[in-house]
């Protein structure tokens, strides 16, 4: 935690880095209205979108593009440890599968190559390492379940300093880290998260450009989701050995703070297209995103993976890179054909679900708000590909 907190006072007068360290209130926020976003997080409302035909070299040089529209990224990461949450998500009982004859990189997880051309960009720029982190539900060190999503992970550790971490629990620690969430959050006070998401520098969100089938799109911010370990937050907590996945923190009808640490007592059920947003704008405001990616080189539309249908490959060719996590989502949903990224419940993509990115907004993560969101390289014109119907 003192490394978190170095961080945020090293880092606090710089746009790129989330504005919520400066309020200790503990209080919920009502439904309307909350916390006002702040000038740095407006100032971190910048989003470049470039062309990426393939995988590869193609996404090496692609990347590098992105960030230089946002001003490079040497002045954020040089000398830190950097975190990159990527987005492995499979259920224990369905290992890593093609969909379409094309590899899970193609579709629904994160590809070695964005995860390699990253690294090789964060090393050259001077971090100091960099860690690849997710909570799967797999026992297994996160470098063989990379390998098994098709990662060539010796060439990615050939680069230098790369680390790995399984976060489904402990690892390598003694304890777990508490996050707390400014103002009290929507459905939480605070996480209890592995110490990788507290002893960093820099937070990377990497994720794909796709729907789900609860929250109606899952990119940078809906990626956090897997931040809670199974351990704590898993259907089989507590237990450190645990490896299902977090169904009850869908849907649960009572926040259990003994099983769901840091969940505001007296929360009830209202189904998992009210708890899902919650959990995920809640887990953007306790670990903020210094700089989140977006792969929509190859995608798919419908769902999440697999376990979900009717699905749909897509070729949206683009990459969406941003400094504040709202508002890079809010432009990759503008990018998947959503001309509304505010968009009420009810209305698409959020017909099942409430609106992640206006709950973020009420915690003061980030705008969703075009009007006020700088869109860089491409326009949303020129990257527009539709996901609907």
């Amino acid at each position: 935690m003192d490394c978190y907190r170095r961080h945020f006072l090293r880092m606090g007068t710089l746009a790129a880095v989330a504005p919520l360290v400066a309020s200790c209130s503990r209080q919920k926020l009502p439904e309307a209205g909350g916390r006002p976003i702040s000038a740095s997080a407006l100032a971190a409302a910048k989003v470049g979108v470039v062309t990426c035909l393939s995988y590869g070299r193609d996404a090496l040089t692609a990347l590098d593009k992105g960030l230089d529209l946002l001003g490079g990224v040497g002045r954020l990461v040089r000398g830190k440890t950097v975190t990159v949450k990527v987005n492995l998500t499979t259920p224990a009982e369905r290992p890593f599968e093609s969909l379409f004859d094309r590899p899970p990189g193609e579709t629904y997880v994160t590809h070695g190559d964005t995860a390699a051309a990253l690294a090789a960009i964060l090393l050259r720029e001077g971090a100091r390492r960099v860690r690849f982190v997710e909570s799967s539900p797999f026992p297994d060190p996160l470098e063989q379940i990379a390998t098994a999503a098709g990662w060539d992970v010796k060439a990615l550790a050939a680069l230098g300093s790369v680390e790995f971490e399984n976060t489904r629990n402990l690892g390598g620690a003694k304890s777990y880290s508490r996050l707390p969430v400014p103002s009290g959050g929507h459905l939480f006070e605070y996480f209890e998260l592995n110490h990788s998401y507290a002893d960093t520098d820099v937070f990377v969100s990497l994720a794909k450009l796709k729907n789900h089938k609860t929250a109606g799109v899952t990119l940078s911010m809906k990626n956090l989701f897997g931040l809670t370990p199974n351990a704590l937050y898993g259907d089989e907590a507590v237990r450190e050995d645990a490896l299902k996945g977090r169904g009850g923190m869908h849907e649960r009808s009572v926040w259990d703070g003994r099983r769901f640490p840091g969940g505001i007592q007296g929360s009830q059920a209202h189904g998992s297209g009210y708890h899902v947003p919650r959990v995920v704008a809640d887990i953007c405001a306790a670990r903020p995103v210094d700089l989140a990616i977006v792969d929509g080189i190859t995608s798919m539309a419908g769902g999440e993976g697999p376990w979900t249908s009717p699905l749909r490959f897509t070729e949206p060719g683009v990459l969406a890179v941003g400094l504040n996590p709202v508002s890079t989502d809010a432009v990759a949903t503008a990018v998947m054909g959503y001309s509304n990224p505010r968009a009420a419940s009810g209305m698409p993509p959020f017909e099942k679900c409430d609106n992640q990115l206006l709950l973020a907004e009420q915690l003061g993560v980030g705008t969703a708000d075009l009007s006020r969101i700088e869109v860089l390289g491409l326009t949303l014109e020129q990257a527009r590909y539709s996901y609907a119907g």
